[in-house]
């Protein structure tokens, strides 16, 4: 997915937020949004929203020497997640539809993300995505997949989302690879974050290979690129996964929330929809 001109406000946004995460100095939160405007400026018409947001983190993160300016905000994120397990566990073992019911709850999750917006409200967006029609509903998709797939490889995306991944990867009835961010960007998902949410119990954690945001395959490892174009089924969470692959010819299922109007826009719904589309060459293997 390209960069749209109403992007640019939300990247001068999160320039300015990551820095003074990082406890940037009023000369390097200057610094940093100059770059920022100059990079804008030499962005390529064909570049994709993370490439823009990978430079702006790698750089808030030279300028400040803070190689995760994030870390106490993933930390509470994943805290406040694993709160709520008591409550997913009842809301798993009163569904009528398991496995519906799971991807709801790992798409509830994915309002954890401070790319899009600086707070969340989990109980209340647990109710709303419960309870919403889907904007795009590839779930019948999904179960004809899952029939032929041996493995699910499974793109990670925010710290405390990971969380909510769990309930998925246990309804999903497959060996589940679980992969997650080589290092910190953002507040996207590490090795660290994925096992202090008990994902190792549930699934093998590998990396891409790369801190890129989404998962641009130029930038990721060889191996992750192995495994993805050998994976039977590729679940991709949240809009980063979203604007890096949905041109890929791979059978991907995105799982996301529409949280801004550009994304919306992009898929065709409203803003805020809960989204379960297959990508094209999983629509044309699986659809109806």
């Amino acid at each position: 997915m390209k960069i749209y001109l109403d992007c640019w406000p939300c990247f001068m946004r999160q320039a300015l937020s990551g820095a003074r995460r990082a406890g940037a100095s009023e000369a390097q939160q200057h610094t940093v949004l100059l770059e920022t405007l100059e990079q804008l400026k030499a962005l390529a018409r064909d570049a994709t929203p993370p490439e823009m947001g990978n430079h702006i983190h790698r750089r808030v993160r030279e300028i400040t020497g803070d190689r995760d300016p994030y870390r106490e905000a993933k930390r509470e994120a994943t805290a406040a997640a694993l709160a709520m397990q008591p409550r997913l566990e009842t809301v798993m073992q009163e569904a009528a539809d398991p496995l519906e019911t799971a991807a709801r709850l790992a798409i509830t999750g994915n309002i954890i993300d401070y790319g899009a917006a600086e707070t969340f409200n989990l109980d209340a967006t647990l109710e709303r995505v419960l309870g919403a029609p889907f904007g795009i509903d590839g779930m019948a998709v999904l179960r004809r997949a899952l029939e032929r797939a041996d493995r699910v490889l499974y793109l990670a995306d925010n710290a405390g989302e990971t969380v909510f991944d769990r309930v998925l990867i246990q309804a999903l009835g497959r060996p589940v690879t679980y992969a997650v961010k080589a290092s910190p960007v953002l507040n996207d998902a590490t090795l660290a974050e994925a096992r202090e949410a008990g994902i190792h119990q549930v699934a093998e954690i590998v990396d891409t290979g790369c801190d890129a945001m989404g998962a641009p395959l130029e930038l990721c490892s060889q191996a992750f690129r192995e495994r993805f174009d050998a994976a039977d089924l590729i679940i991709a969470k949240g809009q980063a996964c979203y604007e890096t692959l949905s041109e890929v010819d791979a059978p991907v299922l995105f799982l996301l929330q529409a949280k801004c109007e550009v994304i919306a826009d992009d898929l065709g719904v409203e803003t805020g929809a809960v989204v379960a589309k297959p990508s094209a060459h999983l629509a044309a293997r699986f659809g109806p």
